[in-house]
């Protein structure tokens, strides 16, 4: 399967919506991504991972990296994932948790909460 990466902004956050699976092949994609959004100044970044159906250690390590590249340049990183008991689209959250690294990041259900001013982020 492919992974496709789509950009849209609201307001001051840049929202890359990834669809696919996250994976050794793919995952240069969404590092790409968010490093074009870095260089180009965006420093707010929300990476929809609703519709990633698969993410192995290599989507894991690129998530992990983003979130370090956009903390040294004082911006925010912020997740997208389905709320919990959604069958399709769960298994990013499932591979975080499982590898003890979900606490890592802030998780929003959907990009109105990540992208508004209000702190309406899900629990680990």
């Amino acid at each position: 399967m492919t992974l496709t990466v789509d950009e849209t902004g609201h307001g001051a956050w840049t929202v890359l919506s990834i669809r696919g699976e996250l994976d050794l092949v793919t995952s240069p994609v969404v590092r790409r991504s968010v490093h074009e959004a870095v260089a180009e100044g965006r420093r707010d970044v929300v990476l929809d991972l609703s519709e990633v159906l698969f993410c192995d250690s290599s989507g894991v390590g690129v998530l992990i990296a983003s979130r370090r590249l956009l903390h040294s340049c004082r911006g925010r990183l912020r997740l997208i994932l389905p709320a919990r008991g959604a069958v399709e689209g769960s298994h990013v959250n499932r591979v975080l948790a499982a590898l003890g690294v979900r606490r890592l990041f802030a998780v929003y259900a959907d990009v109105a909460s990540a992208t508004g001013e209000e702190d309406e982020q899900l629990s680990a």
